[in-house]
């Protein structure tokens, strides 16, 4: 067993920030974005699409198990699509081997309904009833009821490249909104409880991520070829990779920006 990584101390920097529109379709790359307390980043997993019914009420909100919804983790098949979120129509463009297979404005029922009658067309057998777009004020369809930031760190993901005998682990195989280097691997594991500093936005890591099948879906072929939580298990005795941090303190960050543990305030 590797043992534990002392807390990161060194600032970090971050080399790659996404969002994700729709729970289980494309990252979408950002340069720099706003932070708001108590937020994720703007319209992260803003949309899910249920796999048959959940109970979910957009009118009153609460978090759901990604059980409820189509997903990596079962449902490798979607990362063979490639999706765009449009903010200023609202509208989803899916597209597949180069070409357009559904779009539509998810704020309107015609809109959504395209795009619930593609994956009813495609997405046989995997469907357990009726896909529905699914949206609710500003919920957030994340894995934890919490709202939160998510972070990798990729010295840990070059660390599990080398459990797994020097094969390549792409990033996004995490889906995370931040990916930094810098930090020793797995040191931002032992972050919980602290803050990170970023310009003028600060983030209480509040969680580490316990990591599901969906890891184990290549982004790129679409392919379950790996097994990386079993791997974790087998060498760390845990399946954690990443960190979830909550926005305690607005502000904006982007690539390139410094990652840096904030000693703690003396009273």
């Amino acid at each position: 067993m590797i043992p534990a990584a002392k807390p990161a101390s060194q600032t970090a920097e971050i080399t790659g920030l996404y969002r994700y529109p729709i729970k289980g379709l494309t990252p979408e790359p950002l340069r720099r974005v706003l932070l708001r307390t108590g937020q994720t980043l703007p319209a992260d997993r803003r949309y899910a699409i249920e796999n048959g019914p959940s109970g979910f009420d957009p009118e009153q909100p609460e978090w759901k198990p990604k059980i409820q919804f189509l997903m990596l983790a079962r449902n490798e098949r979607l990362a063979e699509l490639d999706s765009r979120f449009d903010d200023a129509s609202n509208v989803l463009t899916i597209r597949k081997d180069g070409q357009t297979v559904a779009s539509g404005n998810l704020e309107t029922a015609a809109g959504r309904a395209a795009i619930e009658r593609y994956f009813t067309e495609n997405f046989q057998p995997e469907l357990k009833g009726p896909p529905k777009v699914l949206s609710g004020r500003d919920h957030s369809f994340s894995d934890v009821a919490r709202k939160v930031v998510s972070i990798i760190n990729l010295n840990s993901v070059r660390a599990i490249e080398t459990m797994l005998g020097g094969t390549a682990v792409h990033p996004l195989r995490f889906r995370a909104n931040l990916y930094v280097t810098g930090w020793p691997a797995w040191s931002e594991l032992d972050l919980v409880g602290q803050t990170l500093a970023i310009g003028q936005a600060r983030l209480k890591v509040v969680k580490r991520i316990v990591r599901c099948p969906a890891t184990n879906v290549d982004p790129v072929t679409a392919k379950r070829d790996l097994e990386i939580p079993p791997t974790l298990s087998r060498h760390l005795g845990h399946m954690d990779c990443g960190i979830y941090g909550e926005v305690i303190e607005g502000g904006e960050i982007g690539i390139g920006d410094a990652v840096a543990v904030e000693e703690p305030r003396l009273v």
